[in-house]
């Protein structure tokens, strides 16, 4: 179905939610060759609708150590996005080589369920074919479900069973005018970068 843009997607009227999986996000945009700029990201939903609330989970290394997302957290936690972090898990390959997992969906879960009942929209900025049942259970509460990820690469950063289930599915790229970072004085661009999805057999 083709849309003219995020007035095609959201109702005024409406009380919208929106989850953000950083890790996600991230792989789709860097798909996609466009750095996100989070305040126009978070004006697409609160110009649109009532915005109740907009959350971003990621996963960071720890204190001790430099995350290079920690700008991105920070500016993010000021500038009407909640935060919800947790630390990575690092291990060793027999290779040698340094890897990260940072997995949030139980975080993510919980806080849907805890919010559908004070919202009409909840929007998943993910591709994880694991939030199919979630949805499900979003949905039976007569909340409006939509995904946000791609199928403009190959193969589609969005599993297809989270793809069918949604009320409404947009693809990042249909956004990419509304929220690419222009300038170098934008907020910070994403560097979400070190976790290693943990599902890919989930997508496409």
């Amino acid at each position: 179905m083709a849309h003219s843009g995020p007035g095609c997607w959201f109702s005024p009227h409406e009380r919208i939610a929106v989850f953000i999986d950083g890790a996600n996000l991230y792989q789709a945009a860097r798909a996609l060759a466009f750095d996100i700029d989070y305040r126009r990201l978070l004006d697409v939903f609160a110009s649109r609708g009532r915005l109740v609330r907009a959350y971003y989970y990621t996963a960071l290394l720890d204190e001790q150590e430099y995350s290079p997302i920690r700008p991105l957290v920070d500016w993010l936690d000021y500038n009407g996005y909640t935060m919800v972090t947790k630390p990575l898990k690092e291990f060793s390959q027999a290779t040698g080589r340094r890897k990260y997992k940072g997995n949030m969906d139980v975080d993510i879960a919980v806080d849907v369920m805890e919010l559908a009942p004070h919202v009409d929209h909840v929007v998943l900025v993910t591709g994880d074919g694991d939030f199919k049942r979630l949805v499900e259970a979003v949905q039976r509460r007569g909340v409006r479900v939509s995904t946000i990820s791609t199928i403009r690469t190959t193969p589609p950063l969005i599993a297809d069973e989270l793809r069918r289930q949604s009320d409404q599915f947009i693809d990042l790229a249909e956004l990419h005018a509304y929220i690419a970072r222009q300038r170098p004085s934008e907020p910070p661009a994403d560097r979400d970068e070190l976790i290693e999805e943990e599902d890919e057999e989930d997508l496409g």
